[in-house]
């Protein structure tokens, strides 16, 4: 008998329809003619913890090697082309202090191809066998999947190292949050790897998939009663699903702190990290949104013209939000020389706009960009659904038209309010040896 509870979340007006299957899995479908492709992603989500972070990073890379009905990837691949070239892929994301796995499957909306429902059906088929049934030998995953995907983990890991503008970022977070699990990198850690195996890993992924909350989505021209009926039979296998932390460490800043590494590099790179006080949720998160684009997001912003154009101090400057844990990070590359009047030039913009000085230019700009980008993210199935992802995360429910209408509302007044509460926490300067 299947259970199906229904509660409206929104729409591309009124965008996702959420249903429970039988064994707690929320499934979100939205039945649209917009787009000529079917989206279907599957999230599931874990606490981010240093124990248990590189396990979770190996699972989506392991399971893609091979399913019992697809047991190499050379078969996935070969079913993908059959099925007119739908694009299947998993990888981890971490959103706030969460470390999600995420699978997702895209293929040709059956009625464009003439095909009936047999693409959606074999793409289903697909989607489900490489999620819940992998490869298996003795009690434990196939040892040789296992060990090609730690080398691949350990070089994925490792190449960070390698990737300065990213490696800068990812050390001022890890820096700025020391204790907390937002520190913890999203692949784990290279140490981790050597004790993991086929069967303590096997083992892992079944306590994963009986207990952690999984959210699936689907996006495109479907029947959401045959949609929910499909998934309800082959997502049906038995689950205990244990209710994940939904708190977010917050701290208030003592001091700031100053970090500096040296590596052989030929350009200079300084990340600074705030703690805005305001996350995804809070009523002026679209005030912080529009703060964050008047100082740094885009060519019309303060980052740009001032200390990249007027004062040429910096190749690039920027600055971006992590929404779910309330972050805002500031980054830029200078010459090693220049670092004391980069960081001031920076402090001056952000306490330029806590004083009120923001030009109409500015304000109308950053407004209009945000507006833009939600625009186009309207028109991209993946965006939705990541959007919409981070509404269930921090408990909001509102579709992307909704959120434009509150940018448009937002004041000068509201951006110098907001922009009181940012206080810098930690300057991460990777300079030269």
């Amino acid at each position: 008998m299947m259970r199906i509870y229904i509660e409206e979340v929104g729409s591309l007006n009124n965008l996702f329809t959420r249903k429970t299957l039988d064994n707690g899995i929320n499934l979100y479908t939205c039945s649209t003619d917009k787009f000529k492709t079917i989206t279907i992603c599957a999230f599931i989500h874990q606490n981010l913890e240093k124990d248990t972070a590189t396990k979770t990073a190996l699972l989506p890379f392991v399971l893609k090697r091979g399913s019992c009905g697809f047991p190499s990837s050379r078969l996935i691949n070969r079913h993908l082309e059959e099925l007119y070239g739908a694009d299947f892929g998993g990888d981890i994301i971490k959103k706030g202090e969460r470390q999600i796995i995420q699978f997702f499957i895209e293929m040709v909306n059956p009625r464009h191809a003439g095909a009936e429902d047999k693409i959606l059906d074999e793409g289903l088929k697909l989607f489900k066998d490489v999620v819940l049934n992998p490869v298996t030998e003795g009690s434990g995953f196939r040892e040789v999947y296992v060990e090609q995907e730690k080398d691949v983990l350990r070089r994925n890991i490792e190449s960070l190292f390698n990737d300065k503008f990213n490696y800068a970022i990812e050390r001022c977070f890890q820096e700025m949050c020391k204790d907390e699990p937002f520190s913890i990198y999203k692949y784990g850690s290279v140490s981790d790897l050597p004790e993991i195996d086929g069967e303590n890993l096997y083992g892992y992924y079944k306590t994963v998939m009986s207990s952690s909350p999984m959210d699936i989505f689907v996006l495109g021209e479907v029947d959401e009663e045959q949609i929910c009926e499909k998934f309800n039979r082959l997502f049906s296998f038995e689950r205990q699903e244990k209710k994940i932390s939904t708190s977010i460490v917050i701290k208030d800043v003592e001091r700031e702190r100053f970090v500096e590494e040296k590596q052989d590099v030929n350009q200079g790179k300084l990340s600074m990290g705030f703690r805005t006080g305001t996350r995804y949720g809070d009523e002026d998160f679209y005030a912080l949104m529009v703060f964050n684009s008047i100082l740094g997001g885009g060519p019309h912003s303060k980052l740009f013209q001032n200390v990249r154009e007027k004062e040429s101090l910096a190749y690039y400057a920027f600055s971006r939000l992590e929404k779910n844990k309330g972050l805002m990070l500031v980054s830029c590359g200078i010459d090693f020389n220049k670092l004391g009047k980069t960081i001031d030039i920076i402090k001056k913009q952000i306490k330029d706009i806590k004083e009120g000085r923001i030009s109409d230019y500015e304000f109308e700009s950053s407004r209009k960009s945000l507006i833009n980008s939600y625009r186009e993210a309207a028109d991209s199935p993946p965006m939705i659904i990541s959007l919409y992802l981070d509404g269930i995360i921090n408990g909001v429910e509102e579709s992307i038209e909704e959120i434009i209408a509150k940018i448009q509302r937002v004041t000068k007044e509201d951006v110098v309010r907001v922009a009181g509460k940012v206080t810098l926490d930690t300057v991460y300067f990777l300079n030269k040896k």
